[in-house]
This record gives C-alpha cells, structure tokens and sequence, in this order.
C-alpha cells in the first residue's frame, strides 16, 4: 500500500516572509475589507430603510451585497490573521468551509446577477407586465433559486474535491483554499475529476453568460427605439451599473481561473487572485452608488440620519 498520511491542515502562500511587509498586507486588507464591510452594510440599511427602494431591482441588489459580504468574509479576516501572526496554517475543517462558502456565495453571486438582468429586460421591454411578472412571490423565489444553485454547486465541488486523499504536500500556494490547487496535492489521478468540473462550471456559467447577452440586446435594442433622449438615459442609468458588475465579475475570475496553474506562483498570480476575491466585493457598492441617483439620495438620507442621532444622543452627568 501507498505510504499516505492523513492531512489535518493546510500551510497557505504568504505574501512575503519580511515582517514588515507581513504588518502592510494586513493594513491594506483590512482597509478593503472595512471598505467592502460598510459600503455593502449601507447599501443594505438603504435598501430595507427606504421605502422609495422596495422594488426588485434593489431587493436584488440588497441581496446581492449579503454575498459581497459573505464572499470577501470567507478568505480576507484569515490571510489578515496568518499576517499579523505570522503563520501560514489552516485547519483542514477552515480549507473546507473557505471553499464551501467561496462558492457558495460566488455561484449564487453570479445566478443573481443574471436575475438582475432578466429583471432589467422585464423593465424595459415589458413594462406593462412588470407589476405582474416581477411581483413579490416571483422575487423571493427568483432569489432563494440563486441561493439554493449556490449551496448545490458549492457542494457537489466541495464533496468532490475533498474525497480526494491528500499525500504529495500540505503546501497551498495560494492565499486561501482554492480547488485547482488543492487538487495538485492530491495522489490519486485527478484528470476526469477535473474535466468533469470544468464541463459543467462552463455549461453553468456559459448558459448565464449566454441569458445575459441576449436579454441585453434585447435591452438596447428596446432602448434606443424611445423617443425621448431623456427616457434613453434613464433607461441606460439603470442597466450601465449592472453591466459594469456583471463584466468586473466576469474578467476577474476569467484572468485568475484562465491562466494555467504554476509550481511556483508569482506576484502576477497572486494580484489575479485579489482581483476576483477582493476587488468585486469591493467595488459593487462603488459603482451602483455612483451610477443610481436613488441610491445616492437614499444613502445622504441614511447618513444624514445617523449624524442626526449621533448629535442628539443624550448626555447624562451623574
């Protein structure tokens, strides 16, 4: 028999070995991470608290801050605290639950994102039938359908990959769990595993890319038949924002998940990999808050609350 030994955890790439640079890593994360934790947390008080923004298009949107959150919350508070404590280990339980919970909430990011835009296609090309179509009951069950295609994907990757017996390594080189490297350290052969992942991420993730093309050049094709230029613009406003989501979600992860797999990562594979773990999760609330002046006169009303009861706080001398 083969000489395997069982793993009880994982050792993941460190940004550098300097301690100096170890303290910056952390300063910078947890700068994004502070940024994404209160842009998505205000966009989600926004959206629930005005009662101007309880429409589907923002239900969604609401939703789909909960996944930023849960996504940029799965793999930066641990790179930060191996930084900060110099150390490099995670428990084999930890690699399970960061690449359940990564996929989870990166697939369901995606199946929403596809929902937003059948949501934009009902507005604009049918919005006589809007009210009926995209009522509540069809909302709700639209989103639980995101999540549920979320946990069922994440789960059929999880129990797939970690079926595996690990014995070449316990050597990570990456910053967080992710498969295709997980699967290198695997001893059995994992070549039909692997094809039959990648066939069906790409039938998953090509039939959502393929619904979304289509129901924009539905869109457009819609839009540029309004007379009005006002009308157009207004009808641009509310798809641009989406479509710069959708095409950031897009390119991140194609660049980090396209490029073959090195032995030895670089700094270019490492930046790939901040690009679609942080950057996204990062900026959605950026570019929705910039291109919707809903949301911006909802978000000075929230702040402009909160500075108000802030002020108004009783002060009690004893």
């Amino acid at each position: 028999m083969p000489n395997w030994t069982t793993v009880t955890k994982f050792l993941l790439l460190g940004f550098s070995d300097t301690r100096q640079l170890q303290i910056l890593h952390f300063v910078i994360f947890l700068a994004a991470y502070l940024a994404a934790l209160v842009g998505n947390l205000l966009v989600i008080t926004a959206v629930t608290t005005d009662h101007h923004l309880h429409s589907p298009m923002y239900y969604f949107l609401a939703n789909l801050s909960i996944l930023d959150l849960g996504s940029i919350s799965v793999i930066v508070p641990k790179s930060m605290a191996n930084s900060l404590l110099n150390t490099r280990a995670i428990s084999y339980a930890g690699c399970v639950s960061q690449v359940f919970y990564l996929f989870l909430f990166c697939t369901a990011g995606f199946a929403l994102l596809t929902i937003m835009a059948y949501d934009r296609y009902i507005a604009i090309c049918k919005p006589l039938h809007y009210g009926i179509i995209m009522n509540r009951r069809a909302c709700i069950q639209m989103a639980a359908c995101a999540w549920v295609a979320g946990v069922i994907y994440s789960a059929l990757h999880t129990g797939n990959t970690f079926r595996l017996p690990f014995c070449h390594s316990n050597i990570i080189n990456q910053f967080f769990c992710e498969i295709p490297q997980l699967l290198k350290l695997s001893c059995s052969d994992t070549y039909r595993r692997e094809l039959a992942a990648l066939a069906f991420s790409v039938c998953l993730f090509l039939g959502c890319f393929v619904f979304i093309v289509v129901s924009y050049v539905q869109i457009f094709t819609a839009v540029w038949r309004i007379p009005s230029e006002q009308g157009r613009q207004k009808a641009f406003s509310t798809c641009i924002p989406h479509l710069i989501v959708v095409s950031l979600f897009l390119s991140t992860g194609g660049i980090a998940y396209m490029k073959p797999i090195s032995d030895s990562p670089s700094p270019l594979d490492l930046l790939a990999t901040v690009l679609y773990s942080v950057v996204p999760p990062l900026m959605n609330p950026v570019i929705y808050s910039m291109r919707n002046k809903e949301i911006q006169v909802a978000l000075r009303k929230l702040l402009h609350r909160l500075i108000l009861s802030k002020n108004n706080r009783p002060i009690f001398v004893s």
